[in-house]
């Protein structure tokens, strides 16, 4: 990983701020739509049901995991200054802990809300608010017990090679790392993934017959697949290869498209949906909210 006392290798620092400028973008973007997204939630006693529970528990996590951007966003700017990351060697299992459970999080509660629509649409029967809460606890539960092995040992998070952001290690392959990558992999990525697709693609056979499905059954397993495919697709070249055979800049790519997806997350599922399209500009039109309290 990147030293301190220097600019990471192969970086200048034109391009440290040029990294820092695209996550601090994508930080702010996540920020403002999953923040009018959990407002919305709050203010909005319509949108207090079951279903929307597992979108605000969606919009927390990517909410978290655009924090995690902004951190490292301003890592970036105070790269080029001070040379070193500035939180030091607690501050770097903390950052790669909170990224790890959002990321987990946000991963597990797209697929929750992929079976909760399938559950609605193909059932005809709504989700109860018993499924939902333990839905939800599930998800961050489970997210929060696979982020805490690497720091009890089993995996390691340290600086990823621009040294402004902090992860699971993958430039010291080995057995400890593998056991860890390829089991987590499974039930945190390649599960959810099957199970929205799968959810979906049911969805779609079944309503076929009768219309176009009411919600967008392809952007979703896409968000997943292109989002996260290519941090999956590192981790497995550096499970069975030299990872150093990749050059810096190229290994922060997939770090630049993850950041993106809690963007494209509001989007689909906040305002795609017009029922928290319509709570969000509730919020933010005064006049609105005054002629709803009237009727």
């Amino acid at each position: 990983m990147a030293e301190s006392g220097t600019l990471p290798t192969g970086f200048g620092e034109l391009e440290v701020l040029a990294v820092g400028t695209v996550l601090l973008v994508e930080a702010l973007s996540g920020l403002g739509l999953n923040g009018l997204t959990i407002l919305c939630f709050c203010k909005n006693p319509e949108l207090r049901t079951p279903s929307h529970l597992l979108v605000l528990s969606l919009a927390l996590s990517d909410s978290g995991i655009s924090l995690n951007a902004l951190m490292a966003a301003t890592s970036s700017l105070l790269r080029v200054s001070h040379r070193r990351w500035p939180y030091g060697s607690e501050g770097c299992q903390a950052h790669g802990f909170q990224g790890f459970a959002t990321v987990l999080a946000s991963i597990c509660s797209s697929a929750a809300i992929a079976w909760g629509r399938y559950h609605h649409y193909c059932t005809r029967s709504r989700l109860d608010w018993n499924t939902a809460v333990s839905l939800v606890l599930f998800v961050w539960l489970s997210s929060a017990f696979w982020a805490t092995l690497p720091l009890l040992g089993w995996g390691h998070y340290d600086r990823e090679p621009l040294g402004t952001c902090c992860t699971l290690d993958y430039s010291r392959p080995d057995r400890n790392f593998t056991s860890f990558l390829f089991t987590m992999a499974f039930f945190n990525y390649l599960l959810p993934l099957f199970i929205t697709v799968i959810s979906y693609r049911l969805m779609e056979q079944k309503l076929g017959k009768t219309g176009r499905p009411p919600v967008n059954t392809v952007l979703p397993a896409r968000t997943l697949l292109l989002g996260w495919g290519p941090y999956a697709l590192l981790y497995l070249y550096a499970a069975v290869a030299d990872v150093t055979s990749i050059s810096p800049k190229l290994q922060m790519v997939p770090a630049l498209i993850a950041k993106a997806v809690p963007t494209v997350n509001a989007i689909n599922y906040a305002l795609g949906s017009e029922m928290v399209h319509g709570g969000i500009w509730r919020c933010l039109s005064p006049q609105k909210r005054e002629r709803d309290r009237e009727q």
